[in-house]
């Protein structure tokens, strides 16, 4: 069988790197496989308070009781400095609910801003003064005067900004 010369200078690469190919692709799959971030592929990642920046509105990240992130379905943390602002952006993407995870601080918790419930089942406290105005902030215990997930995501998106 001949092999005609286009074959040959495309096959040339990998008949030259012969036995290191192998070595190299698996120290590259390797390096691949653990990244250069140390943060986890699901849950909330860690918050870098007042050096963090909402995506929607750009303001810095400082108000512990009302953060958000979403993790996308690529794995991509995107951290919001209001909940009413992740519900927005959210609402702008094309993939569903059950493609993502969506994460509220517990307003609750102490100290402030360190633990973090899924959104789609906390409760929200409205009437707050949150960064952006969308008041609500994310409890983990239902209470007198709370809403669902569902309740507080009509409202934001009801305020229209």
């Amino acid at each position: 069988m001949s092999i005609d010369r286009r074959r040959f200078v495309s096959a040339l690469p990998a008949l030259v790197a012969g036995p290191y190919l192998g070595a190299a692709l698996g120290a590259a799959s390797a390096l691949s496989l653990t990244g250069c971030s140390s943060e986890p592929l699901t849950g909330p990642a860690k918050m870098n308070w007042d050096r963090d920046v909402c995506v929607r509105c750009s303001m810095v990240i400082s108000d512990r009781q009302f953060a958000a992130q979403i993790r996308d379905p690529m794995k991509k943390v995107l951290k919001f400095d209001d909940f009413g602002c992740a519900v927005f952006w959210k609402e702008h993407q094309s993939w569903s609910d059950a493609d993502i995870e969506f994460w509220a601080v517990d307003s609750r918790a102490e100290p402030t801003g360190s633990q973090w419930i899924d959104a789609r089942k906390a409760a929200f406290v409205g009437g707050k003064r949150s960064p952006m105005g969308y008041g609500f902030a994310a409890i983990t215990a239902e209470m007198p005067g709370v809403v669902s997930y569902a309740d507080a995501r009509k409202q934001i998106l009801a305020k229209g900004k």
